[in-house]
């Protein structure tokens, strides 16, 4: 979802294939052994097979909405916060929502450590609109597709939580046209 934010913000025309994982299509594989979305396959051939490198890729072509960081430590500042999302808090949300395939009975001890990282990010949006600081941004779209898979997995348990900012920021991110853009539903290839 985050690849295709950035793809949506930076205007960038793509052909979008729909990939149903258990059935690999053979040119997938052919421009991505890996095997895992998203991919995108560049005019010149290049492939970028990850979704911070789409992201990177897209809004430094074109930024009209101005998400990418504008200096050095905004953008240090960035991947930092990404990398929290995308290290600790991501084994947390894969545990909570499939605790099966972990040999857990449930996620809820994953529910509890992750928690302790949506609190930070509340407590930050407390001070600002949006983590990635005035308005939307990189951060915010690099981070809310993971946000909105832990509140879903229990929406009623999210709600009850003390963390307004956040589930204000992550209801403002569900009701704009970015998200309605990316949410569209595309033929399997």
């Amino acid at each position: 979802m985050r690849a295709r934010l950035a793809l949506w913000a930076g205007q960038q025309a793509v052909e979008h294939r729909e990939i149903v994982l258990k059935n690999k299509p053979e040119a997938m594989l052919h421009a991505s052994p890996k095997g895992t979305v998203p991919v995108l396959v560049l005019p010149n051939g290049t492939v970028l097979e990850q979704s911070l490198d789409i992201m990177q890729w897209a809004l430094q072509k074109n930024d009209p909405l101005d998400w990418w960081p504008k200096d050095a430590a905004a953008l240090q500042a960035a991947h930092e916060l990404i990398a929290q999302i995308d290290g600790d808090f991501k084994g947390h949300l894969d545990r909570y929502k499939y605790p099966y395939r972990f040999g857990l009975n449930n996620g809820l001890d994953a529910r509890g450590e992750g928690s302790h990282f949506l609190a930070r990010l509340n407590q930050q949006l407390n001070s600002q609109k949006f983590l990635a600081g005035p308005h939307w941004g990189y951060t915010d779209a690099a981070i809310a597709p993971f946000v909105r898979q832990f509140a879903n997995t229990d929406a009623q348990w999210f709600e009850s939580q003390d963390w307004a900012s956040l589930r204000l920021w992550l209801s403002n991110f569900v009701a704009s046209p970015a998200f309605d853009a990316v949410m569209q539903k595309y033929p399997v290839y």
